[in-house]
């Protein structure tokens, strides 16, 4: 089983990718204030976008997305699965697919996000696209509260990531921070518990705190005493003289500098330690009533710390107001600040514009996770909040497999977004010129970044975010044309989102990163376009509650081995099929649901009696070792649930406190299903596990008996 290693630090992945790659890293830009640039092996106009140059980007950015038609997105991260059997499998039931999307979002970072916003130019006739790519990195630009940020990388998406050249480097030097909605709302709760208290009496509290233990201390606070109080007089005697009050820098010494501050005449300090300072803040509490002691900051944004005179109580109350909302009005901005990339987000959201993406639930849930607050524990709990930020989502992957025309013309499996874009833009993505691969686009596409313009490209930048998105929106102008949506007839300003051939596909995703069940974002329900799904056609039909999760058996037993196993006991035609979770865990999906419950006592017992006749039973070859463990399907969602990630399954079940080796359907489920025959049958069922442990009787015929009914219909 190919293995995927996980590292915890970014670092230590670029470590391991340089030493397998010579040209680890491209520089994207010519200098990290230019606005816009061409790779080395592309001729593609892109602006690519660090925090040198964000604020200008995102005003631009805000008039092409208030006058786009549509607005396409992508996400590049730093990995999709946080352990194999954490992958998007046939055997994952729709509120099971959430969880790994969620779990991925959750661990995983995003490094680029490619926005491109899309207008109809009526005079020209084409689409104007504006491609950006933004470099994105998680710093803890402020102390939002626990540790610094931590995230996965998964080697096989780095070593993905550098194949095409992508510029680590660029990325944590340069990429832009953010914080989420969630985040922000913390810090402004924390600055406001801060700043709830009276500055004086925060200031008295911190020298009381301040002990005189060392006689040097005692000395010093005596010498800062008497200075303090000569300057003070010299104040005083100014003022009663009548005479103008002058500022000086030669006060004493170099450490006493006296200035004005708001209207005020005060002592600047300087080249005094920390501990001195706290000393000098106890000596003017605790003997000058008219002084005050306060930190602010200064021009050049360093720390001032300063002895304030005020003229009264009422005075000193006015000052230390002004104070503390200066200070507060700077953290605010520091957090203001630390948004960052999130502006962006609440630009999309705010504009309410169609939001166009290729199998783009995973990158949904990244924008939720990382910009927006904690990702809900349901898919129904998350597609209502998500749908109220972002309305109007399309993806084009669900729109290529949904036209019969489209899919027939792709063939089977070749939706992806670079075939998708080579097929249905052929003039556009091709680097030969005169290669006609594919069909010829219906729509034209102008890219225009900042003043230079562009209709010729190559695909030597696909992977980077912006030029995905740009393929992305692309190839939805191309869909469109061919679902017979014409942009020609497009009057300027029509909102897509209102159009009758476009509607019903909108809010229509993916659940998973490969093609599944869709989830419509309008009512957080599975579609009727979910049974679309020629993965699904490799096995029988999937009955969720037939299946049971087995795990922690010998490793030399393979899945023919362990449906002999169970046919052995269970008949034949007992187990309709088995699927690997990975090298410790399998499914089993029985042909009845009876046998799931019957499996599970069996294997209770048989462990139980541990004698002589268990060990010879059939199933002794699957129980060997003493750890196989067995459990309906509802614990596989308990252990997704979980934000432990082992990289076995087994191991995953132990790490969550899994401590008996077989888990039932549930004492209530259990009683409902004795409950369901009358006693005698009851005792007869008991009878068969019984008989099960010591013989090989087929339960399949068993049951049978117990419900002749049922036997009778399914002839």
């Amino acid at each position: 089983m190919k293995k995927q290693w996980l590292v915890r630090a970014l670092s230590e992945t670029l470590t391991l990718a340089s030493t397998t790659t010579s040209s680890f890293t491209r520089s994207l830009c010519s200098s990290t204030s230019s606005s816009s640039s061409s790779s080395s092996s592309s001729s593609f106009a892109l602006k690519n976008v660090t925090k040198s140059n964000f604020e200008s980007a995102l005003s631009d950015l805000r008039r092409l997305v208030r006058d786009a038609d549509f607005v396409s997105i992508d996400l590049e991260m730093t990995g999709v699965t946080s352990a194999p059997w954490r992958d998007s499998f046939e055997f994952d039931r729709f509120d099971i697919r959430y969880l790994k999307v969620k779990d991925s979002a959750e661990k995983f970072a995003v490094v680029q996000f490619g926005v491109c916003p899309f207008r109809w130019d009526s005079s020209k006739q084409s689409f104007i696209a504006h491609p950006h790519n933004f470099y994105i990195f998680p710093r803890q630009e402020i102390p939002v509260g626990g540790p610094s940020y931590e995230f996965l990388c998964q080697t096989t998406s780095i070593d993905f990531l550098a194949k095409y050249q992508f510029d680590f480097n660029q990325c944590i030097h340069e990429g832009i921070s953010y914080l989420s909605r969630g985040q922000q709302d913390e810090a402004l709760r924390h600055l406001q518990m801060r700043y709830e208290d009276d500055l004086s009496e925060l200031y008295l509290r911190e020298a009381r705190d301040t002990a005189l233990v060392r006689i040097a201390d005692v000395l010093f606070t005596e010498r800062m005493k008497n200075r303090i109080s000569e300057w003070r007089e010299g104040l005083l005697q100014s003022r009663n003289s009548g005479s103008k009050f002058q500022e000086s820098t030669n006060d004493f010494s170099q450490q006493f500098q006296t200035i004005f501050f708001k209207m005020r005449p005060a002592l600047l300090l300087n080249g005094f330690t920390s501990h001195q300072l706290r000393l000098i803040q106890l000596v003017t509490v605790k003997h000058f009533e008219n002084l005050v002691y306060i930190r602010v900051k200064g021009e050049s944004s360093t720390v001032q710390q300063l002895i304030v005179y005020t003229e009264s109580n009422n005075d000193r109350g006015l000052l230390m107001k002004e104070v503390k909302d200066g200070l507060r009005k700077e953290e605010e901005k520091k957090i203001e600040a630390a948004v960052g990339f999130r502006h962006v987000i609440d630009l999309l959201s705010s504009e309410q514009k169609l939001i166009v993406g290729h199998n783009c639930f995973l990158d949904i849930a990244h924008m939720y996770s990382k910009f927006l607050g904690s990702l809900p524990s349901t898919a129904e709990e998350y597609v209502s909040s998500v749908h109220k930020y972002f309305p109007y989502i399309i993806d084009t992957k669900v729109l290529l497999n949904a036209n019969d025309v489209l899919r027939a013309m792709m063939k089977k499996g070749s939706t992806s977004l670079s075939k998708a874009f080579a097929f249905l833009c052929s003039e556009i993505a091709s680097s030969v010129k005169g290669s006609r691969l594919g069909l010829k686009p219906h729509v034209n596409v102008e890219v225009r970044v900042d003043d230079m313009r562009s209709s010729n490209w190559n695909s030597g930048a696909k992977h980077e975010a912006g030029y995905d998105a740009f393929m992305t929106g692309c190839v939805f102008a191309q869909v469109c044309s061919h679902l017979g949506f014409n942009f020609e007839l497009h009057p300027p300003f029509t909102n897509l989102t209102h159009d009758e051939k476009l509607q019903k596909h909108i809010n229509l995703l993916y659940l998973s990163w490969i093609n599944s069940d869709i989830i419509d974002l309008r009512t957080g329900k599975q579609t009727a376009e979910s049974s679309y799904n020629s993965l699904k056609f490799r096995y029988p039909k999937i009955v969720f509650s037939n299946i049971c999760l087995i795990w922690g058996f010998p490793s030399k037993l393979k899945a023919r081995e362990i449906r002999e196993c169970i046919s052995k006991v269970f008949g034949p035609s007992s187990v309709s099929s088995i699927y690997h979770l990975d090298e410790t865990a399998v499914f089993v999906q029985f042909s009845k649901e009876e046998y799931v419950s019957v499996f599970l006592e069996l294997k209770e017992t048989l462990e139980r009696n541990n004698d002589p006749i268990s060990v010879l039973h059939p199933l002794s070859k699957l129980l060997e070792g003493g750890n196989t463990r067995a459990a309906s399907y509802e614990f596989y969602k308990e252990i997704c649930s979980s934000s432990i990630s082992k990289v076995l399954f087994a191991d995953q079940a132990e790490s969550i406190g899994i401590k008996w080796k077989t888990k039932l359907l549930g004492e209530n489920e259990m009683a409902s299903f004795r409950n369901s025959t009358d006693e005698s049958e009851s005792g007869k069922m008991n009878s068969v596990i019984d008989d099960l442990s010591c013989s090989h009787f087929l339960v399949d015929e068993t049951l049978d008996s117990l419900y002749p009914a049922e036997a009778q219909v399914s002839k």
